[in-house]
């Protein structure tokens, strides 16, 4: 197994932070910094690509052997890259499938090794992790034979998920077929009944997206009907006053990304939250889609979410640190400091 150990004592954050900085507010106060809670060290599988970072040779030998490439960003300390391999990288069916039909880099987000781009440049992992704009782990870049981007998945998904996620970048073709939304859809239907989670600072319709209060950001939540993932967030994610008060500083519209419900966006033209949610590429529910005041999009949350997290990217939003900070994983290393210099625990699972 290949071990990604620390590069220092603590173990740092893995999807949203790493723990580092000196010189707590809590320290010069006489208090303790709170404690840093849910990182976890990975070991992860022997039988990942050991590659020398030439995306184009890599690319070549797995296209011979019938293969194609998975470029896996991850960051010490990361508990869905942990959850990851042993939840999903421990289940025979998919291990067979991968090592069947995927080579699979492993690439440190934060990391000094060189790298060799499909376009010529030589990056290191943590430029390269830059220039894709990878700002969660796990990322999985999915490439075909050409090296043309068949599927990316920003985020951990579950095994059953991310086997239908594994089937459809192995079959398509960029630009031809079913997209993933689909894909997914037909392996997966939607029940038709059912209600959406209602939330009292979801603003009702009809939604004109040209009409909002320019005054504040944009949260689009596309969710669906009978999602356990979407009961998940609403009953045990966003249900503490915390996070609702970073919440209430949005615009917040709720759609279902199956629907027909007509939305007006940020330019006046019309379409449909269905066609919205196809053409903005949003794959599975829930996504929350963060745009500033012109309808211009900051970044977006999908795949698991949990309190520090959901938290945090309202903050990075309604703050306007996005504006100076372009690294999601950097803020997070501030706010996670300052959190802790306040002698307040920082806990990353909950």
């Amino acid at each position: 197994m290949k071990t990604i150990l620390p590069r220092c004592l603590l173990l740092i954050l893995a999807l949203f932070v790493t723990v580092g900085g000196s010189g707590f507010c809590g320290e010069k106060s006489g208090k303790p910094p709170g404690k840093f809670l849910g990182a976890v060290e990975t070991e992860y599988p022997d039988w990942f690509k050991e590659s020398f970072l030439d995306f184009n040779d890599d690319i070549a030998e797995a296209a011979k052997a019938g293969k194609r490439i998975v470029i896996l960003f991850h960051q010490n300390g990361c508990p869905y890259c942990n959850l990851l391999v042993e939840r999903n990288l421990s289940q025979q069916t998919i291990v067979d499938y991968m090592k069947k039909h995927f080579d699979v880099v492993a690439i440190n987000m934060w990391g000094d090794r060189d790298v060799a781009t499909i376009d010529g440049y030589q990056l290191t992992e943590k430029q390269f992790a830059e220039a894709l704009k990878v700002q969660f782990t796990p990322t999985l870049l999915f490439l075909d034979e050409t090296g043309e981007q068949v599927l990316r998945l920003n985020g951990y998904l579950p095994p059953e998920r991310f086997m239908l996620a594994l089937q459809y970048a192995y079959r398509s073709t960029p630009g031809d077929g079913p997209s993933f939304t689909d894909f997914i859809r037909q392996r997966a239907p939607v029940p038709s009944s059912g209600k959406l989670v209602a939330e009292p600072f979801f603003l009702p319709p009809p939604y004109a997206l040209d009409k909002l209060d320019r005054s504040r950001p944009v949260a689009v939540w596309f969710e669906q009907k009978h999602c356990p993932a979407c009961e998940n967030l609403h009953a045990n994610v966003i249900d503490v006053e915390e996070t609702k008060a970073l919440i209430r500083q949005f615009n917040n519209i709720q759609l279902d990304m199956w629907s027909k419900e007509p939305v007006t966006l940020f330019d006046g033209s019309t379409t449909t939250a269905r066609d919205w949610a196809k053409q903005l590429g949003i794959h599975y529910a829930p996504t929350i889609v963060f745009f500033d005041p012109d309808g211009k999009e900051i970044i977006r949350s999908e795949a698991m979410f949990k309190q520090f997290h959901t938290q945090s990217i309202f903050d990075y939003v309604s703050s306007g640190a996005y504006r100076e900070q372009p690294s999601f994983q950097r803020f997070l290393e501030e706010r996670a400091d300052r959190i802790r210099g306040e002698s307040k625990d920082v806990d990353i699972w909950r």
